[in-house]
């Protein structure tokens, strides 16, 4: 049960309130935070931030609250005005209602009951908001109590949707056994594999997890010419000695690092994206949840490709070079990578699938791939000039830091295209009202 905000406004909703929450339980998100475009790219960044808090930490659980929360400030706002085919079926919002507190009770709603330990800093968050928010109009006296009321059914709404959605079971355990070709734990801590259960969750457009499984790859034929590129390059430019011995350069180094480091979070880059392009709060909504959902969508699809065929890694592979039936991928029992390998196997990859769910959303959305933007993350600031050249980066970044095949990589992107132009194409079409065509 979502706890409800509406017992602590007064008789007149513009005053201000008393801080709902103990000020000792809150992070870096209590301290005041620039207002965006609007309210809804302004809640988009306070639950970007608290999501990153997600028990089990990782980018699939994150995913899945940053989804939840962007469809119930969606479907709040549409019970309002509905402009879009909403997620969930909640009952009209009553006329007047404000917009800007249904998205503030949306977002915290998710948050409180997803992310439970940033509960209280975003309640005070919340409560500070809704002290700010203009007078009620004497036609609508209760605009802020109803933008509320309708903000919360969206977020129990999604809730309750996705309450038994497979996500509190994300891994299980591995029992393939070691050979040429077949993922193995990796250094440096030889931990047990993660997320194999992440591809049982219930995904929030696709049919299923594997409705865009990445067919089987060429690289999976140990002696084949593509197998033997890829192999020899992250061997060469992904060692952690890659750039000292000049096979790598800072450069190449800096991007490996970017990309990890925050030139991934496409919350992030789409808040850069639509800044001063006009949308009003109703279309940055409907973009935001699409965003996310193909995010999400992307994560239960990979971990269902990287699980159906346990491809190994290439610290697996470079150290057991010797083993692999090739004469010419000489092994190097001593290789380590530029960045610490994750916990899964290779194909394909995640931070490359989710890149290309995001960017197929955002140029089917905008109409174009010609889309400039300027992002800094891990003490680097990159420039691009279209979506694809962001993608094709991405790409890079992962060989460069010696935790990919290039092929995988590649193919991640494609798989998340497919996704992202699935859940565009089926999900928050606009509303044709009655006498507008």
């Amino acid at each position: 049960m979502i706890q409800s905000m509406k017992t602590r406004m007064t008789k007149q909703p513009s005053k201000r309130l008393a801080p709902a929450v103990a000020l000792s339980t809150c992070f870096a998100l209590a301290t005041p935070i620039a207002a965006q475009a609007d309210v809804v790219t302004d809640w988009n960044e306070i639950a970007d931030n608290a999501s990153a808090s997600t028990l089990p930490p990782g980018p699939a659980p994150r995913n899945r609250v940053t989804a939840m929360t962007q469809i119930a400030v969606h479907d709040a706002l549409n019970a309002i005005d509905p402009r879009y085919a909403s997620y969930t079926e909640i009952s009209k919002a009553k006329a007047g209602a404000s917009p800007d507190a249904a998205v503030a009770a949306a977002t915290y709603g998710v948050i409180a009951a997803t992310v439970p330990s940033q509960a209280a800093a975003v309640g005070l968050i919340y409560a500070n908001r809704l002290t700010e928010l203009a007078d009620c109009p004497p036609a609508y006296p209760t605009c802020i109590e109803d933008g509320i009321q309708a903000g919360e059914a969206a977020a129990a709404a999604i809730i309750q949707r996705r309450t038994g959605d497979g996500s509190d079971t994300p891994h299980r355990p591995y029992t393939l056994a070691a050979g040429p070709g077949v993922y193995q734990r990796t250094p440096p801590a030889f931990a047990d594999p993660q997320w194999a259960g992440w591809a049982n969750v219930v995904p929030f457009a696709l049919n299923s997890g594997s409705q865009f499984r990445s067919d089987p790859s060429e690289i999976f034929d140990l002696t084949s010419e593509a197998y033997t590129r890829d192999y020899n390059e992250v061997k060469r430019v992904g060692a952690a000695n890659a750039e000292a011995n000049g096979d790598r350069t800072p450069d190449q180094s800096a991007i490996a690092r970017f990309w990890p480091g925050g030139g991934a979070n496409w919350n992030a880059v789409t808040r850069v994206i639509v800044a001063g392009r006009g949308l009003d709060s109703w279309e940055h909504a409907r973009l935001f949840a699409l965003v996310n959902i193909a995010l999400s969508d992307s994560s239960v699809s990979v971990f269902d490709t990287k699980y159906t065929y346990n491809f190994w890694r290439p610290v697996t592979a470079i150290r057991a070079g010797e083993t692999d039936g090739n004469a010419t991928t000489v092994g190097d029992p001593s290789w380590s990578p530029l960045l610490v390998t994750p916990l899964y196997p290779d194909y394909t990859c995640g931070l490359t699938t989710n890149t290309g769910a995001a960017v197929e959303v955002l140029r089917r959305y905008f109409d174009t791939d010609a889309i400039h933007y300027t992002f800094t993350a891990a003490g680097s600031t990159r420039n691009y000039d279209s979506l694809s050249q962001a993608a094709a980066e991405s790409v890079d970044a992962r060989v460069f830091a010696g935790i990919h095949f290039r092929t995988g990589c590649v193919q991640g992107v494609r798989q998340g295209e497919h996704v992202g132009r699935f859940a565009i194409q089926h999900f928050l079409k606009p509303v044709k009202m009655k006498g507008k065509g």
